[in-house]
């Protein structure tokens, strides 16, 4: 969360950090690193929900993205629930969302239809997996069949690397350039070749097809527009003045 709450450790797994949607999240020990050396140059200044904010952007940077400036001033929260992630109304939107459960959730926020397309375009960079997409290869509707709205010749490439029930393998969600940031991730969903059916579902919609379009046209103001995006998403549930505290430690409260 933009409190830092999803870095809260707990002793009896009940912090967000465990929840379904996050177990796979990794770089924990990256953010914990940064967090002592700013203690030890200015302890008590900078918190870790900042942390995080500047980091995704320095990351964004080093993958050959955009930079934009971070809104900085953030204080963490001490409050972290397993169920938070998973809440049907205001939790993640989960990787199988259809267009109009994207909109809504997006909406929740304050963030708008362009929002949610500039944003899916982080997809870019990382991976997922096989149990995440695993139904739109064997099982799309309960009967052994396929995603029809998916790429044959995707489908056939991907049961070469995920078999039924693979619990462990992971695919590239842009295949290719997944460590550089670029405008792929929408070519290839443009192509039918989106991993995720919340990737695919970015079709169903008019004005998310037209940014696809335009976000890989000579003019594209992708990398302008994500910087916007991010900046809007990074506003959500801030805390600040007396609210929450700067954590010394980014898995524990003080």
């Amino acid at each position: 969360g933009c409190d830092g709450s999803v870095l809260l450790d707990s002793p009896t797994n009940q912090s967000e950090k465990f929840s379904p949607p996050n177990l796979h999240l990794r770089g924990f020990n990256i953010i914990d690193k940064v967090k002592l050396a700013l203690e030890h140059a200015c302890p008590g200044v900078v918190s870790c929900a900042d942390i995080l904010a500047l980091v995704a952007r320095d990351v964004t940077v080093a993958t050959k993205g955009p930079y934009w400036e971070v809104e900085t001033g953030r204080r963490d929260g001490m409050v972290s629930l397993f169920n938070d992630p998973i809440n049907p109304v205001t939790g993640l939107p989960p990787f199988f969302a259809n267009i109009t459960m994207l909109k809504q959730s997006f909406a929740l926020r304050g963030l708008s239809t362009k929002d949610l397309v500039v944003l899916s375009g982080g997809h870019t960079i990382g991976v997922s997996h096989c149990t995440s997409f695993e139904n739109r290869l064997y099982n799309f509707t309960g009967r052994g069949d396929t995603d029809p709205s998916m790429d044959k010749n995707y489908i056939a490439r991907l049961k070469l690397k995920c078999k039924p029930r693979d619990q462990t393998t992971i695919a590239e969600l842009d295949p290719g350039s997944f460590k550089t940031f670029d405008d792929s991730y929408f070519r290839l969903v443009n192509k039918r070749r989106g991993l995720l059916e919340s990737d695919a579902a970015l079709l169903n919609d008019p004005e998310t097809r037209a940014y696809m379009v335009q976000a890989t046209s000579h003019g594209s103001t992708f990398f302008e527009d994500f910087g916007v995006s991010m900046v809007k998403m990074a506003r959500i549930g801030v805390l600040t003045g007396s609210q929450g505290e700067v954590r010394k430690v980014c898995t524990k409260t003080n």
